[in-house]
């Protein structure tokens, strides 16, 4: 196993800190729509491919990106599992959901990992049918106030440092496959979930989880630039490429629903 230098280890932590609270705050002030399309935005799986890749090597990245973009499916069935039992209000209602979204995570992960990926197999499907899948959950809106607070954020940012640190020290032992499908984990959404549900409980969640294979579009752009850019510009220039992509395309489908909303209406 390589050994990480210490200065690794302090950059890893800072930005993941970092990029939690800066996004967080956005997130928990906003809809939970909104919410649920800025919970697909590439924070966890940027920070997991850019150290694994730092860590071990960009080769390495490059095809656990590409294990990443079907463990998407991974996610959203982790979120169809939390969906489907967490129904309850307060620590029950997170306790039951947690562990239902982390069984439909594992039994999916386990059947994905034994197959070979090209970089788009599946994905859009998975992404189009878990959408219509939730598309009759009721949207519900919560007051921003009550989802919002430092020691939140900040329990949220501690959680998702940690799960960082997990899935960039399971790296290590495993193979691109496993490592491309926890650099999939929902780092920054399952935290957020968790904070939202005992605090305004089970209703604005399923909105949020409504929402977020749509946003997975933006976390789907942004590992297809790097499985590409990774090699031609390295690990550095290669991630400001994707969040690049992953800004635009987020933009670009925030707008497209926003006009299609007034046309609608």
């Amino acid at each position: 196993m390589i050994e990480v230098p210490l200065t690794w280890q302090l950059a890893k932590m800072g930005l993941s800190i970092g990029m939690v609270l800066g996004l967080g705050t956005i997130a928990v002030r906003a809809s939970p729509r909104v919410a649920g399309l800025l919970a697909g935005y590439p924070l966890g799986t940027s920070l997991a491919l850019f150290f694994i890749g730092l860590e071990l090597s960009p080769g390495f990245a490059i095809q656990s990106a590409v294990h990443t973009l079907a463990g998407f499916t991974v996610s959203m069935a982790l979120g169809a599992g939390y969906l489907a039992t967490g129904r309850q209000p307060g620590i029950k209602g997170v306790l039951s959901g947690v562990a239902g979204g982390l069984l439909a995570w594992l039994a999916v992960s386990s059947v994905l990992a034994q197959f070979s990926f090209t970089r788009v197999t599946g994905t859009l499907v998975a992404i189009a049918a878990f959408s219509w899948l939730f598309r009759t959950i009721p949207d519900v809106k919560s007051p921003a106030s009550r989802a919002f607070s430092w020691p939140a954020l900040a329990a949220r940012a501690a959680l998702a440092t940690l799960i960082i640190f997990i899935i960039t020290r399971l790296a290590h032992w495993l193979p691109p496959a496993w490592a491309g499908t926890l650099a999939a984990f929902p780092v920054t959404m399952l935290p957020f979930l968790l904070i939202l549900h005992l605090s305004n409980g089970p209703q604005p969640v399923a909105t949020v989880i409504k929402h977020y294979p749509m946003g997975l579009g933006s976390l789907l752009s942004y590992t297809l630039c790097v499985s590409y850019t990774y090699s031609t510009l390295g690990l550095l220039w290669g991630t400001l490429a994707g969040f690049v992509t992953a800004t635009l395309w987020l933009l670009g489908w925030m707008q497209f629903t926003a006009w299609y909303q007034r046309r609608s209406a």
